[in-house]
């Protein structure tokens, strides 16, 4: 039986901690933030973890 490909662009974007949740980055963060505020755009720099239902399908596309 073949191997299952991991799904790389996706594996750029994610990382998976010890405890197998999975790390990503907030969206809004691309461009035009001079619009909002201050606060806003320092609670966008911080990381967020998946939520249950999102994180599996992600984790069986990264082959884990």
């Amino acid at each position: 039986m073949p191997k299952q490909k991991t799904h790389k662009g996706l594996a750029k974007r994610v990382k998976v901690t010890g405890r197998g949740k999975v790390k990503r980055r907030k969206n809004n963060t691309g461009h035009l933030m001079s619009g909002r505020s201050a606060k806003r755009r320092r609670h966008l720099r911080k990381g967020t973890t998946m939520v249950a239902a999102d994180a599996r399908k992600t984790l069986r596309a990264l082959g884990h």
